[in-house]
């Protein structure tokens, strides 16, 4: 963890070195890309030692796949062998290191880069192997026309602004921002002579960074404080579960969910700020005119935190993985999209127990939700007092609903996750069948 905070520190002074002095206008592109290699690949070793080996042998695997497989079978291929080596990892983590430790702990950036050699393989295979007519627009726009050079292949997996923490990004954009062409190609969006100015204006991400680094520091002195003092086993403890009434142990889950969170806003505000500070992560003007620097931003705390449907939740939480599954996944999948996409999501986490009840259970919240909205949404949407106590109702349910299906995530194994929802008599998991059976499937 001390490794983790000093190198993302580091990155950031580095990050914004790399913007004043090796900006586009001062550095070339092969510059860039060797400076951005070579600082990722030390901040990779400092962090894990000779255990980083693992993410250099994925890279060169697949690099070697990128130029030795057929078009039409890159994706597929690439999948399978950035996933299986990702897979073997985490099984490594269990059975051999006992559940990790924090020298061997190389998972979180090997996932990024599974996230990111799968992304460009199904790019690759969209602007080769695939005809324009058969894309989404997304898929179009996004799509990679020719295989990248070994340099930017390295630079793209293992820059210093997201080998740590991520989060992955689309090639295209990676290049964009490397070849100085990242801010315009979003300012060439809005008409600005129309607007009163004469050039281009020049958006800077300080005001971003500051912002994000508030955020930041908050989630930290959360984390020291809430975290450590409300732990998640406590919902499992036989004391606690003896004498404390149902309702009440369910405002505790929702207590002990929000301590568990600030860690995770730490992590990934200081990653978005990192990537922006190197000038990285510009998203274009709001329709208030603002600048907005949020293509890399991982969460949305506000929407996190007044969300009314699970939905809601889920596209605001981790935000950058779930355009991957969709991306990858979800848009890909030939039948039980919505299964499958939850599915990788777990294999992609790890092979921990909890993970799959967490996912399962997602997969029959997210449906039994679906099916709610779909149902009786418009029936309150006729005054505005209906609106409002409909939004406050399904606030509640959504929040416990989230904890309720998280609750395994932290805890891993078998028996405490059992205990947990035993103690809260599988309520959530019945409510959800019987939605699914008495409710009409609607579009």
């Amino acid at each position: 963890q001390i490794n983790f905070v000093a190198c993302q520190l580091f990155a950031l002074l580095a990050a914004f070195w790399f913007r004043i002095y090796l900006g586009p206008s001062h550095a070339s592109s092969a510059v860039r890309h060797a400076f951005a290699t070579l600082f990722g690949i030390y901040f990779a070793v400092f962090c894990f030692g000779w255990y980083s080996i693992h993410l250099f042998v994925l890279v060169m695997m697949n690099y070697g796949i990128m130029n030795m497989a057929s078009i039409p079978n890159i994706h597929r291929y690439s999948f399978v062998v950035a996933m299986g080596y990702l897979t073997l990892c985490h099984i490594s983590r269990i059975y051999i290191f006992h559940y990790g430790i924090l020298t061997t702990d190389f998972s979180g950036p090997l996932m990024i880069i599974t996230q990111k050699i799968t992304t460009l393989a199904c790019q690759l295979h969209d602007g080769i192997g695939r005809q324009a007519e058969e894309l989404t627009a997304e898929q179009n726009r996004l799509a990679v026309k020719t295989r990248p050079s070994l340099l930017e292949y390295l630079s793209y997996l293992l820059n210093f602004m997201s080998i740590i923490a991520g989060p992955c990004s689309n090639y295209k954009d990676y290049i964009a921002f490397i070849e100085g062409r990242h801010v315009h190609m979003k300012l060439l969006e809005v008409n600005w002579k129309q607007k009163g100015y004469d050039r281009l204006p020049d958006p800077s991400p300080t005001g971003a960074v500051m912002y994000k680094l508030c955020i930041t520091l908050l989630s930290l002195i959360l984390f020291l404080t809430l975290t450590k003092n409300f732990p998640m086993a406590y919902i499992i403890d036989n004391e606690f579960l003896d004498k404390t009434p149902f309702l009440s142990r369910l405002g505790y889950l929702y207590v002990v969910t929000q301590a568990a969170k600030p860690k995770y806003y730490f992590a990934w505000t200081l990653a978005d700020a990192v990537n922006n500070a190197a000038g990285y992560g510009f998203s274009g003007v709001d329709e208030r005119g603002t600048f907005r620097w949020d293509l890399l931003s991982n969460l949305n705390i506000w929407n996190i935190e007044t969300a009314t449907s699970f939905k809601m939740y889920i596209e605001n939480w981790n935000i950058q993985t779930a355009a991957w599954l969709k991306r990858v996944c979800y848009d890909r999948a030939p039948w039980y999209p919505t299964a499958l996409t939850f599915i990788l999501s777990a294999l992609w986490h790890g092979i921990y127990p909890g993970y799959y009840f967490t996912f399962l259970t997602g997969i029959l919240m997210t449906l039994a939700a679906r099916a709610i909205r779909n149902n009786c949404r418009h029936y309150f949407l006729s005054s505005v007092p209906l609106k409002i106590a409909y939004d406050i109702v399904t606030w509640v349910v959504t929040q416990l609903a989230v904890c309720y299906t998280v609750a395994p995530f932290v805890m891993l194994a078998v028996e405490p996750t059992i205990k947990f929802y035993k103690s809260m008599y599988f309520h959530m998991h019945i409510l959800s069948i019987l939605v699914l059976l008495v409710l009409p499937r609607r579009p």
